[in-house]
């Protein structure tokens, strides 16, 4: 093989490189609905792993999970797990009112409970859609539409369909209806 044909090797980091950080999964982080989520505690989280040097956070998988609740028996690889969208983000958009988190002072605050946490969350999400769908014109709706026309073909391929299908509906249910939670995620 000359050198001309030989395959170039990438390295991704000079050979003095060094760095450290940590391997914690988001729904580790504290929150007081139950589940870790990409809310305040995962900034606070990133802010101190900057001051302490750290330069890696290894979340682990955050697709939707499936038997178990194990982040590695995820239903999509292209899908993000809707119970790591933070009940605070959506009161900061206006979309819940604290008042509809009331609910999670009996949710455990030292384990995930799934079985609580999973129809405690879908309510969340219920409102917020509510709250949404009568919302007038803001640049919330704009960003959604806009969301919507540029990722409505990928419903089909599972991008949004493990929401839908966790709430028993399918595949075949439109990209609006299952894609909505994610839209809201993403603003």
């Amino acid at each position: 093989m000359s050198d001309a044909t030989r395959p170039v090797r990438l390295i991704p980091f000079g050979p003095k490189y060094r760095a450290s950080g940590v391997l914690l999964h988001i729904t580790s982080l504290p929150s007081p609905y139950g589940i870790g989520d990409v809310g305040p505690a995962a900034f606070a989280m990133v802010d101190r792993l900057q001051a302490a040097g750290q330069s890696w956070w290894q979340a682990l998988p955050l697709g939707p999970t499936g038997y178990g609740n194990s982040p590695y028996q995820s239903l999509s690889s292209f899908a993000g797990n809707g119970l790591l969208i933070s009940p605070d983000g959506l009161i900061d958009e206006g979309l819940l009112r604290a008042s509809d988190c009331d609910e999670e002072c009996s949710l455990p605050r030292n384990a995930v409970n799934y079985k609580a946490v999973i129809p405690f969350k879908h309510k969340l999400f219920e409102i917020a859609w509510n709250t949404f769908s009568a919302m007038p014109r803001s640049a919330l709706r704009l960003d959604y539409d806009k969301f919507c026309l540029v990722f409505s073909g990928r419903a089909r391929d599972g991008t949004t369909s493990g929401f839908a299908e966790s709430r028993g509906g399918g595949p075949d249910e439109p990209a609006r209806q299952h894609g909505r939670q994610l839209a809201l995620a993403l603003h």
